[in-house]
């Protein structure tokens, strides 16, 4: 997902962390994304957020970052994890369900 600002990327972030929805957001600064948008080809610079969670959590985060995303039409897509150490992704499933850690 893109977001425009260092803040709204810290206030998402926190808030898919805090409701877990995610176990971690990482916000990646400095990209550069050329698009089309209302007939016209925008170039803007944006951050990147990889948010780390549970394929169960998809469709909650897809909701509430329509209500929060200052974005008319934001990015929100998932990429599934097809490998990873098994020892992160319990954390994250342990997370994103309410297990202790």
């Amino acid at each position: 997902m893109t977001v425009s600002s260092i803040e709204e990327g810290n206030n998402i972030s926190r808030i898919l962390v805090e409701e877990k929805l995610a176990a971690c957001v990482s916000v990646v600064p400095n990209i550069i994304s050329t698009y089309w948008w209302k007939n016209n080809i925008e170039v803007e610079k944006e951050l990147l957020l990889i948010i780390k969670t549970i394929e169960s959590k998809s469709d909650l985060i897809i909701q509430k970052i329509s209500e929060i995303h200052s974005y008319e039409n934001p990015e929100c897509i998932r990429i599934p994890i097809t490998k990873g150490s098994d020892k992160y992704l319990n954390w994250i499933t342990n997370v994103v369900n309410n297990n202790k850690e």
